[in-house]
């Protein structure tokens, strides 16, 4: 990558790069990064503009979303980074249930511009996302990434990050309730 790589996060400010990045069809099939965000119906029944509008009045609220990276002014990738209890559907996953009763802070998404894909950026946006969150008062950010067979796996299905990724971020792997998906920390 060539260029001046810096984070931000997602607010008012920064929606156009956001709205940019995410593009016309709201990154993969319309989630606008709502996927964990929704109960499964809501979110079938918002996607595209439906769910673009509801990820807009979020961050018209004020809450923490995530981080965009971007080369020089250009966003390429998104990382989201929220406490737990925002992601609804995280609530009632049988494979990525909490662990503990601690209070975490999830990745839950990334999503990267087509010509960043496969360079690296998963690292640096991760690391991104545990300084963003640890200036809210976070003190565990957790992830849910996936781990592919023979390094293989359609960009797609790797929305939620992969293992090794979070591993070179410095996370560490705490269970499995599935075989394919870990649940990793990352302590501040």
């Amino acid at each position: 990558m060539t260029g001046n790589l810096t984070f931000k996060p997602l607010t008012r400010e920064t929606w156009k790069g956001f709205e940019k990045l995410f593009g016309a069809n709201g990154a993969c099939g319309g989630c606008w990064c709502m996927t964990w965000r929704l109960s499964n119906a809501e979110y079938n029944t918002s996607k595209g503009a439906g769910n673009k509008a509801k990820m807009k009045a979020v961050v018209n609220r004020g809450e923490a979303i995530g981080i965009i990276a971007y080369i020089d002014e250009e966003p390429i990738g998104w990382c989201a980074v929220a406490p737990r209890e925002k992601y609804i559907r995280l609530l009632k996953s049988r494979a990525l249930k909490p662990i503990d009763d601690k209070l975490v802070w999830s990745v839950s998404c990334f999503f990267m511009h087509k010509a960043y894909r496969r360079k690296g950026l998963s690292v640096p946006l991760l690391k991104a996302a545990i300084e963003y969150a640890r200036s809210l008062g976070a003190t565990i950010i957790e992830g849910y990434p996936v781990e592919p067979k023979n390094n293989k796996m359609p960009d797609v299905f790797a929305w939620t990050g992969i293992l090794a990724s979070y591993v070179k971020a410095g996370f560490t792997e705490e269970k499995r309730n599935s075989p394919t998906r870990p649940i990793v920390r990352y302590y501040l």
